[in-house]
């Protein structure tokens, strides 16, 4: 049975779970661990925002983080 309302898909964010609150805040949480130098770096894994492209880009923020990481383990 089918009550008329429409289905609106929700946004995701690949490898990260997105919780939107009843006050509509945003808040996701890393799926894998960052490793412990990206921590030390700063790398955040569960934040907030108000609106989807504010999470988007704080985690797109914490992923560089992750990367430069990452590369500069790789250049050692």
């Amino acid at each position: 049975m089918n009550d008329g309302k429409a289905k609106v898909p929700s946004p995701t964010i690949p490898g990260w779970r997105l919780l939107i609150s009843t006050a509509g805040r945003f808040w996701a949480f890393r799926e894998t661990p960052f490793s412990a130098k990206a921590r030390q770096a700063g790398a955040e894994p569960d934040l907030d925002a108000d609106t989807f492209a504010e999470i988007q880009a704080a985690v797109e923020l914490q992923e560089e983080i992750a990367r430069l990481v990452a590369a500069r383990g790789a250049e050692s």
